[in-house]
């Protein structure tokens, strides 16, 4: 089983904290670490390039 990473920040998501949506415009899965979800810190959606805090 492999270990997502953070769209944001790219490190794997192996502690607690984090979350896992679609993207708004195209539903691919944005995954967010605790410390960027946190601290607002803006993602990219690598699929159709939508960005979000």
């Amino acid at each position: 089983m492999a270990i997502e990473k953070c769209t944001s920040c790219n490190v794997p998501l192996a502690s607690e904290g984090w979350t896992k949506f679609p993207c708004p415009k195209c539903g691919e899965t944005i995954y967010r670490c605790h410390d960027c979800r946190h601290q607002s810190i803006p993602y990219e959606c690598k699929k159709c390039g939508f960005m979000g805090p």
